[in-house]
């Protein structure tokens, strides 16, 4: 049997922000291809239809939500969908936005709306699923945070180190509360991946070669992760085989925070 087979899982940032492949994107894959069907949510409904056209053209099961997950409306539209599906197995969260800027550099309104996305939309979901999990006795949250929880790295930002922070101590929490119940959470931490999202939104203005090969010299593995890492790491700490994991701060960084 494949690890997900007969699972449903809602993937939350699903889409990728510009062409290649996403840590959302390569996770929703990955939950598919291991018998899984994958509601793909995004922001962009052309980006989670990308992504479900990739899993419906390997055979699998999958359909495309549109919704900002700050937007309770939104994740009523979502949620509607996995009742009619027949509840939810896994809710994997991938959502996330970073501004650059120390604390006096960052203005009160972009320090909110990092917040919002990087920690509320994961509030709000969760809030959302978790009760439709304890209805069925089981089942597991992944979020997806970063290293720069844990450390400083090449940028200053932040509103995203905070965000993170705070986006682990809640998957915590919820892993306190609710292991009696059957429901696990657990956190993945990526280091330096090769995304979409850096060139787009981290380091836009960077050179991609000098960027890739800056990033790339900070890990002792001297490269940078894929996509692929991050997702297997993820499916692995959503499916039965960590049955007995929960709380965890998972880092997927090549030996960057060693």
């Amino acid at each position: 049997m494949r690890r997900f087979d007969g699972k449903t899982i809602l993937v939350a940032g699903g889409g990728s922000i510009g062409p290649g492949m996403g840590n959302g994107k390569a996770a929703a894959l990955l939950y598919a291809r291991e018998g899984g069907r994958v509601l793909v949510v995004d922001r962009a409904l052309e980006a989670a239809e990308e992504t479900v056209a990739l899993i419906t053209a390997e055979g699998g099961q999958a359909m495309a939500c549109a919704g900002d997950m700050t937007d309770p409306a939104a994740i009523g539209r979502a949620t509607g969908i996995l009742r009619d599906w027949g509840g939810i197995d896994v809710m994997h969260f991938n959502i996330g936005t970073s501004l650059p800027g120390g604390v006096t550099e960052t203005t009160p309104e972009d320090w909110t709306r990092v917040f919002d996305i990087n920690l509320g939309a994961a509030f709000h979901l969760s809030r959302a699923v978790l009760p439709m999990m304890e209805e069925a006795g089981r089942g597991a949250l992944v979020f997806i945070s970063s290293v720069a929880s844990i450390r400083s790295g090449l940028y200053s930002y932040a509103s995203y180190e905070v965000s993170k922070a705070a986006l682990d101590r809640m998957a915590r929490s919820i892993a306190a509360q609710y292991a009696p119940k059957g429901i696990r959470a657990n956190v993945v931490l990526p280091g330096p991946i090769d995304t979409p999202h850096v060139t787009a939104v981290v380091a836009p203005d960077a050179d991609p070669k000098e960027l890739a090969a800056k990033r790339a010299a900070m890990t002792p593995m001297g490269r940078q992760g894929t996509p692929w890492d991050v997702a297997q790491a993820a499916a692995f700490l959503a499916s039965d085989e960590a049955g007995f994991i929960t709380g965890v701060c998972l880092p997927v960084d090549g030996g960057l925070t060693l």
